[in-house]
């Protein structure tokens, strides 16, 4: 098989797993630099360039797609998928996720259960937004903001007014959340192919006055509990996502989704759950080229009471493999 990863670099750590695992399987893995990719149509058939040459659309393709050049990596994905390659993620299924705002409204239209929320263009009812998800401590989210630094942790109502002075001015679209401290978990969950395959426990870094969940969080291995393997696996299969990594807060117990990632950091998940967590993905790729059903077009499973038994398809091969030595570094 012929895999395509749409990345800025094959040096990305995530990238790198990737193609190490496809490899290790017998597949051919090249990269490809989306900004370099060019695209023709004629109203007839769609055909691909790359640094001016003919691109042979290969077998699949893994997007990972940097939200520097969102709109134009988008457009690349999208005639990949034209050229009747199977995505590992849809054009849509990632535009849908980088938009924060209308991803919760689905997931909270189909009884995913979120934390309370408010959006605002501006920042004049600052203080009653806060009052709205139950005071702080908040997650604040810039909608048009580079993904390391799109959602923050903000403590106090000084530090939230603070981070906010120097990016109000940039004219983006606010999300304010409720964030749960003292009471909660903050835990990412990795879904591919519809099934949760491993989860981490996130600590941000103390001392901040306003703090990023991705840059400088500590990342902890943590066993995956039904609760979390239902809300995460329902959130990826309504977003339409392959490989996404699912971001919930657990309130006692209770799962509460507030964000979802089309192109998750694998190498600091392997390294906190001991996982190998790029294998499972080109496994999910082969399958989906000797025609697996994708997951958009899988009924979405049902919402059930805790304790509740239900029937769980199978996991992904590879899930409850022997932990790996996996390499440290963000992608």
């Amino acid at each position: 098989m012929k895999i395509t990863i749409l990345s800025r670099s094959a040096s990305i750590p995530s990238t790198r797993r990737l193609a190490e695992a496809g490899r290790a399987r017998g597949h051919q893995v090249r990269v490809l630099n989306p900004s370099r990719v060019e695209m023709h149509l004629d109203g007839r058939k769609p055909s691909l360039y790359y640094k001016r040459k003919t691109l042979a659309p290969g077998d699949l393709v893994i997007p990972r797609i940097a939200l520097s050049i969102n709109s134009y990596g988008l457009a690349v994905v999208n005639q990949f998928g034209m050229c009747g390659v199977p995505l590992m993620n849809t054009a849509q299924a990632i535009a849908q996720s980088r938009n924060k705002m209308r991803s919760l409204q689905l997931l909270s239209a189909n009884g995913i259960d979120i934390p309370a929320t408010v959006m605002a263009r501006e920042a004049a009812d600052l203080k009653e937004m806060v009052g709205l998800v139950g005071g702080v401590p908040v997650l604040v989210k810039l909608l048009q903001g580079q993904e390391k630094h799109g959602v923050m942790v903000c403590e106090s109502l000084q530090s939230l007014e603070a981070a906010l002075e120097a990016v109000l001015g940039l004219g983006h679209n606010l999300v304010v959340q409720q964030y749960v401290k003292s009471t909660g978990q903050d835990v990412r969950v990795l879904v591919v192919g519809g099934h949760a395959v491993a989860a981490v426990w996130r600590r941000p870094k103390v001392g901040r006055l306003s703090r990023t969940l991705i840059k400088g969080a500590r990342l902890e291995g943590v066993e995956l509990t039904e609760a979390w393997r239902g809300a995460a696996e329902r959130t990826a299969r309504l977003v339409g996502l392959e490989v996404a990594a699912v971001d919930l807060l657990d309130v006692k117990g209770h799962p509460k989704v507030f964000e979802v990632n089309s192109s998750p950091a694998l190498t600091e998940m392997e390294a906190a759950s001991g996982m190998d967590l790029a294998t499972p993905i080109i496994e999910r790729a082969e399958a989906l080229v000797a025609g697996a059903p994708r997951v958009d077009q899988q009924e979405p499973l049902r919402l059930e009471a805790p304790g509740t038994p239900r029937d769980l398809s199978s996991p992904p091969k590879g899930t409850g493999r022997s932990p790996r030595k996996a390499s440290a570094g963000g992608a």
